[in-house]
């Protein structure tokens, strides 16, 4: 059942039991404008206790701006928040946290050369004036446990930890505020599906305590698993309030997209011979050599928990973390892969699943950022062409729907769906034989994702190759023609996608049959 009206007055949550008129969140005819740009045009929205509502819709739809007002970083232009009954003024981080309302960010807020312990002491209200290691220790160890951390010390710099476990951290400190509601941007988008499952543990751990949750994320299987509603944003507009139990995906990306996504995942094209063979490599990250073929027109997806071995594994090929040793034929010839540069010349070209350390210069032009990797094409005795590349940055920016009309503006105001386009399409202008792509569409909403496959699948059936290093087994087991699972640093396992089903992926990704048969 879809509802036009967010008015939340009454919500249905587990258990057939019916909330008191009073939602514990009430957000009506909040409205906030950049320019002329209207980000969010009086948006009514409400949860109630012990209720999970999820924020959906497309980058750029206005939840992002949304979660900034709830978290006193951005004052509206109109309209109230009410938290209890009560009109609250959330003109700051501290005022937010006050009224009761915790936001864990999309971006880690830590800071990398503090301890753990100290991380989780970070902007509480009830933080001490005076504290001593051991009693930062005993804080820190219980919300450590709480989500799944009770391995780490907490004296361990946060540097020292994974990004997954930054995240972690950062939810255990939103915790310990005890607040009325929890406010959760793309928790899972940096985590494996056990540490994806451990957030969600949490999440209904906290709705059968009775507190509320505003949970944004792209990934409309968590939507399922956890959420009681789903309030969908398009244009800065709340154009849906769906009740999840009689909802299906269709249901929700239909009023995501304001019509039918016909196909998710295009179809698979025609396999070549041969292209990339890769024999015994050796590199930073895995236990045991690895082997793998990629044939012309295949995508090879590579799947596994974070740290499992996948990642390190493209990281080499592409010379990020050149392997030790290793045997590679390109199309029959043997290249060397000893650097990033050696790949760049035979056709080897490498995005990173980190757009905004590696992937985006921010600050700078769209177009400036697509010619980047190729710039020296354009340029003649240390002059470049200007409009050469602005001409050949518009067609890679065609191939991926980027707006030309926003090639001039800064790479870091577009939304994150178009980030990830260019991060992708610059790689376009070198002319790859194979595209090596970690987490293609982390932090992506559902139209972007489509715009993605269907791009990298066309780019596949006019010759290109891809290996793609996903910790998403829906995405791998969709968009992929093969699939490889990485654990512990091995590859443990190849099969064609056809031949996998979603439960013997999940499983094989969170377990290593060859142990227990050792054991």
């Amino acid at each position: 059942m879809i509802n036009t009206s967010a008015d939340g007055v009454r919500v249905a949550v587990p258990g057939g039991r019916d909330q008191a008129a009073r939602p514990v969140l009430d957000v009506r005819g909040v409205s906030k404008s950049y320019g002329k740009v209207g980000a969010l045009k009086s948006v009514d929205f409400a949860v109630g206790a012990g209720e999970s509502v999820a924020l959906l819709g497309q980058n750029g739809a206005g939840k992002s701006t949304l979660v900034k007002i709830l978290s006193g970083l951005v004052r509206p232009d109109a309209g109230v928040v009410s938290l209890d009954g009560d009109e609250t003024a959330l003109h700051s981080g501290a005022r937010a946290q006050r009224a009761g309302i915790a936001v864990v960010q999309q971006e880690v807020a830590t800071v990398a050369t503090m301890t753990v312990a100290e991380n989780l002491l970070l902007g509480l209200r009830a933080a001490p004036v005076f504290w001593t290691t051991r009693t930062l220790r005993e804080h820190a160890k219980p919300l450590l446990a709480g989500v799944g951390l009770g391995h780490v010390h907490p004296d361990t710099p946060m540097e020292d930890l994974t990004i997954a476990e930054q995240q972690l951290v950062d939810i255990a400190r939103a915790l310990s505020e005890e607040a009325k509601v929890l406010v959760l941007d793309e928790p899972t988008a940096s985590l494996s599906d056990t540490e994806i499952e451990r957030v969600l543990g949490l999440v209904r751990e906290i709705k059968a305590s009775g507190r509320s949750i505003v949970y944004v994320t792209h990934r409309l299987d968590e939507v399922f698993t956890i959420c009681d509603r789903a309030v969908v944003f398009r244009n800065g507009e709340v154009v849906a309030s769906i009740e999840v139990a009689t909802a299906s995906v269709p249901d929700i990306v239909t009023a995501m997209l304001g019509e039918a996504l016909e196909t998710y995942f295009p179809e698979p094209g025609e396999l070549g011979d041969t292209r990339l063979r890769v024999v015994e490599m050796v590199a930073p990250g895995l236990a045991e050599p690895v082997s793998v073929a990629l044939r012309r027109g295949e995508i090879l997806g590579l799947t596994g928990q974070l740290g499992s071995g996948a990642s390190a594994f493209v990281a080499g090929l592409a010379g990020m973390s050149p392997a030790t040793s290793a045997e590679v034929e390109l199309d029959g010839r043997a290249v060397t892969i000893a650097g990033r540069r050696d790949g760049l010349r035979d056709g080897i070209s490498y995005c990173s699943g980190d757009r905004k350390h590696d992937g985006l210069f921010p600050g700078v032009s769209v177009y400036k950022n697509l010619s980047a990797p190729w710039i020296s094409r354009i340029t003649s005795r240390g002059r470049i062409s200007r409009a050469r590349e602005y001409t050949l940055a518009a067609d890679v920016a065609a191939v991926f729907s980027i707006d030309e009309s926003r090639l001039t503006a800064d790479a870091d105001t577009l939304s994150g769906g178009n980030q990830q386009k260019v991060a992708l399409g610059k790689w376009l202008g070198t002319d790859p034989r194979v595209l090596l792509v970690e987490e293609p569409t982390r932090g992506v909403d559902v139209g972007a994702r489509a715009e993605i496959y269907a791009q990298l699948r066309r780019l596949c059936r006019e010759g290109l190759s891809v290996i793609v290093a996903s910790s998403d087994t829906a995405e791998v087991l969709g968009l992929c023609d093969t699939i490889g699972v990485f654990y512990k640093g091995r590859l443990v396992e190849t099969r064609r996608a056809r031949d996998w089903t979603e439960s013997a992926l999940l499983t094989r990704v969170m377990h290593d049959a060859s142990e227990e048969a050792s054991s």
